[in-house]
């Protein structure tokens, strides 16, 4: 089911960076769709990767999530929501940097 998440999410972060290079109204929101587009996709594909692996589902969901977070805060503020929502983008930001840490945790283990 992660992957299948990831999969759309790459998907709507392709279709997000293309509007933005297309047809964003402002340099401003072209930049905050190619800077969601970017993270979303980068983190779709590491979570295909990670995510069907035994012990690391956990953590692709959290990079899935944080991603999904700040780069949908970033597409509302290219799309006219209040700048505030801006305050929110860090929180998925966060997310994504505990995703990898918790990652690179479980890899670094003693294999059982």
């Amino acid at each position: 089911m992660i992957a299948i998440l990831a999969a759309l999410s790459a998907a709507i972060a392709i279709a997000a960076a293309a509007f933005g290079a297309h047809a964003a109204g402002s340099e401003q929101a072209a930049e905050w769709l190619r800077t969601g587009g970017l993270y979303q996709l980068v983190h779709a594909v590491a979570v295909v990767a990670l995510g069907n692996r035994a012990g690391l589902r956990a953590p692709a969901a959290l990079l899935l999530g944080g991603s999904v977070l700040f780069a949908a805060t970033l597409y509302a503020m290219a799309l006219g929501a209040p700048r505030w929502f801006g305050a929110i983008t860090p929180i998925g930001g966060v997310m994504m940097i505990l995703g990898w840490l918790w990652a690179g945790w479980l890899f670094a283990r003693p294999p059982r």
